[in-house]
């Protein structure tokens, strides 16, 4: 096999492996539009939420109304969203 087909053979090889990964970014983007305005109650209590990060649980939301703002503090992780 010449070199240029094995190039061509393998540039599909990466293609077909990743080619998921744009359409899953895509519906993680749809997904945080619909939750941007979704109210947090002011009871909420974020220490009782076991899989937040330490540093999610240690910051003050006070201010933070919606998960759209929550997201925005510092040190927040996608996930603890």
């Amino acid at each position: 096999m010449n070199g240029f087909l094995k190039d061509i053979l393998e540039q599909v090889s990466i293609h077909e492996k990743y080619d998921i990964y744009p359409e899953k970014q895509k519906e993680l983007v749809e997904k945080m539009i619909q939750l941007e305005d979704f109210m947090i109650p002011e009871t909420f209590d974020y220490q009782k939420i076991s899989a937040l990060g330490i540093e999610a649980r240690q910051r003050t939301y006070e201010d933070q109304t919606t998960l759209g703002l929550a997201s925005r503090i510092s040190g927040i992780n996608p996930s603890d969203v």
